[in-house]
């Protein structure tokens, strides 16, 4: 049932002149109507070009031995599948960019990840052009790219909408103005959760910046519950997704040798600050889901609070892959505590991969929790 981890971790060959692109499932930029829309707008302008949100490189494909096409990528999946292509890409955040180093930049507006995150990579963009440079901007009218292409003339200057297909749009804008100052970018906030006040630090661009979100409060009432506090000290505990570390810090805080595993720069980053400004320990992993583990290391209690969207579509490909690898990774006997919305039927899938599945809780969120057979 669902999607096998196997089936997961598969890149997929596509044709493309002069090779192959690679996809995956939970990498974004491919079947997207934004992308696709860029895709067939872009034309080479100058000599180095710079794709500030390119997924799998499918929007910035056009430039490729027409310019030099670098590409600053966050999202781990999307990377290996940039690499797999022979398409030149960092692990890097967008406002990393070399300063009025490129003629051209393309920017498929990353809505999903919220109004900061977007306006710090309309300023990267900015910053990353020389002047006189273009800027290509795709994105979704539903999703505020009217807003954000105003934005974007304010930074730079002269702007024009190229292309329209039904709510998606691509503007091409020319930097007329000097560069931008780079908006402060680390925040932070404080959070009581299990009667211990933690403080957060945080990038933009991670989910639920600002405040703990409510299912993964209730998902550590749930595993105290059935663990006990002490349940969690010396045991090895895996959170995949960890996000900044709303699950990852108080179960460190409880004695749990934790790992957390995520696909998001600015999340991994956003986690291992967090860890060091409340003195905590634990491993903080830029994953594609649970890639980044060694072969065989298994663990005693696996939490997951899983995403359900990739690139603003439903998607259950990575919560799915998420469960397959708890299976694989608990240890005999270990236990596995999943939060999400009531709607989504993991049950089944707990089921099918363990043999069991229980609801912990259940109130605006529920909690589940499947036990590996084999011990005590």
């Amino acid at each position: 049932m669902g999607l096998t981890l196997d089936a997961y971790r598969r890149l997929t060959p596509l044709p493309r002149p002069g090779g192959l692109l690679y996809v995956k499932p939970g990498a974004r930029g491919f079947r997207d109507p934004v992308y696709d829309l860029l895709q067939k707008t872009v034309k080479p302008f100058g000599e180095r070009a710079l794709d500030l949100n390119p997924g799998v490189g499918w929007a910035s494909l056009p430039l490729e031995g027409e310019m030099s096409v670098e590409r600053l990528e966050t999202s781990r999946a999307a990377y290996l599948c940039l690499q797999a292509s022979g398409l030149r890409a960092r692990l890097a955040l967008p406002w990393e960019a070399e300063e009025e180093g490129y003629d051209l930049v393309v920017l498929a507006l990353p809505a999903g990840r919220g109004t900061a995150y977007v306006e710090a990579s309309l300023v990267a963009a900015a910053r990353a052009l020389r002047p006189g440079g273009r800027l290509y901007l795709g994105g979704d009218k539903n999703k505020g790219f009217e807003r954000y292409f105003k934005e974007a003339r304010d930074l730079l200057g002269y702007g024009e909408v190229l292309r329209r297909e039904g709510p998606f749009r691509v503007a091409l804008l020319e930097k007329e103005k000097p560069s931008p100052p780079l908006p402060p970018l680390w925040r932070g906030f404080q959070a009581q959760i299990l009667g211990e006040t933690f403080a957060f630090r945080h990038l933009p661009g991670v989910f639920s910046a600002g405040k703990v979100d409510k299912a993964s409060l209730l998902l550590l009432e749930a595993l105290v519950g059935e663990v006990g506090r002490e349940g969690v000290r010396g045991r090895r505990v895996l959170d995949l997704g960890a996000g900044y570390g709303a699950l990852s810090l108080p179960l460190a805080r409880l004695g749990g040798e934790v790992v957390g595993v995520e696909d998001d720069l600015a999340s991994v980053l956003s986690l291992r600050r967090s860890l060091e400004e409340n003195g905590l320990r634990a491993q903080a992993l830029h994953s594609d889901v649970d890639e980044a583990l060694t072969e065989g290391e298994g663990f005693d209690i696996i939490v997951t609070n899983p995403p359900f969207h990739v690139g603003g579509a439903v998607i259950l490909d990575v919560a799915q892959a998420f469960v397959e690898a708890a299976a694989a990774r608990l240890k005999p006997g270990g236990g596995f505590f999943l939060v999400a919305n009531p709607f989504l039927k993991y049950e089944a899938l707990l089921e099918a991969r363990f043999g069991n599945a229980k609801t912990l809780l259940a109130r605006e969120y529920k909690v589940l929790f499947a036990k590996k057979e084999g011990g005590a």
